[in-house]
């Protein structure tokens, strides 16, 4: 009874607090069209504190998504093109010598504002990747002798294209391992690209966006976010699905055991969970159910499962894998 009637507390103050959702959705679709499902994942990454790859070819307005994002919640934003000629430096900084005073100081990077928008993350080589390693993990950067903690919110969305693969690199693992999600951004409809075919041309300069939401809103959104209920079966059921990757056999997948290499690591459960209950946010409601779970899957678990060349060999991919599992693993 005592747990119902939190919930219900609970429920109405989240019902409250969701509207900053609702506003920065609706400001994004004033520039945005379509792509409604990528927006979601942004927020939820926002909401869970997580990091985001976005993947998609040139032209899907990825770069706009970010920047309006960003100027919606009044979060200091920079865009950062990765290069193959790029230094760890030129990202997170590095130590200046100053004559005068005859000492070293610390010239911060671009890495230390809210939002970062990795600008095609893959092509720079694995030392320039792994610079982020830090900031996007321990939400701190280690310049020389000294280390800086980075702004809050502080939220990586870095993008890659599928199809190019001359002079790319691939990420790392740890480095994939660091995002919570990786979304794939897909062509608009017919209809949505007429629409967006008549909004953008024009020769004029889109007018700057105004925030509509505070920075103290986000903070509140995320102590919600963490009271929101998650039952022991559900928990059981994310562990379920993430182990099911690693040992299909054990889950009845003995079939999978051929095309899986490796699996997703615990980060993938504890993604899972934060993912799921930020979906639940945004739905308004204070408990997540598996179907919030399966909501995010794909996005949370996709980029932690590498096929074997088995696999690849005959076109399936660990979306391919992620669906068997989803299909097979018994819902609570």
């Amino acid at each position: 009874m005592k747990q119902d009637e939190e919930l219900q507390r609970l429920s109405g103050e989240i019902a409250g607090a969701s509207g900053l959702i609702e506003r920065a959705l609706a400001l994004l679709a004033e520039r945005v069209v379509g792509q409604r499902e990528v927006l979601e994942r942004v927020f939820i990454a926002l909401l869970a504190n997580g990091h985001v790859l976005l993947e998609g070819v040139p032209g899907l307005a990825k770069t706009l998504i970010v920047r309006t994002f960003s100027s919606a919640l009044n979060m200091d934003f920079q865009r950062i093109q990765f290069t193959p000629d790029m230094l760890p430096a030129d990202l997170v900084g590095t130590m200046i010598y100053n004559p005068k005073d005859m000492e070293f100081y610390s010239r911060k990077g671009p890495v230390f504002s809210n939002v970062i928008l990795a600008d095609e993350i893959n092509r720079s080589p694995a030392k320039v990747q792994s610079a982020l390693l830090e900031a996007m993990q321990e939400r701190q950067v280690t310049i020389g002798q000294q280390t800086f903690a980075l702004p809050e919110p502080f939220m990586v969305l870095a993008t890659q294209n599928p199809i190019e693969h001359e002079g790319t690199y691939l990420l790392p693992e740890a480095q994939l391992d660091r995002f919570m999600m990786k979304v794939i951004v897909d062509y608009p409809s017919y209809e949505d690209e007429l629409e967006i075919m008549r909004r953008s041309a024009k020769t004029a300069t889109l007018p700057d966006v105004s925030p509509v939401v505070e920075r103290t809103e986000i903070g509140r959104a995320r102590t919600l976010v963490d009271r929101i209920y998650a039952d022991p079966r559900v928990h059981r059921y994310i562990v379920d699905l993430v182990t099911a990757t690693r040992r299909p056999a054990d889950a009845g997948l003995a079939s999978l055991s051929e095309l899986i290499e490796y699996g997703a690591s615990p980060r993938a459960s504890i993604f899972l969970l934060l993912a799921a209950k930020a979906h639940a946010f945004i739905r308004k409601r204070a408990y997540i159910t598996p179907e919030d779970v399966r909501a995010v899957a794909f996005d949370v678990m996709r980029h932690r499962i590498r096929p074997t060349y088995e696999a690849e060999a005959d076109d399936i991919r660990a979306e391919d894998c992620i669906r068997r599992i989803l299909d097979h693993v018994q819902v609570p």
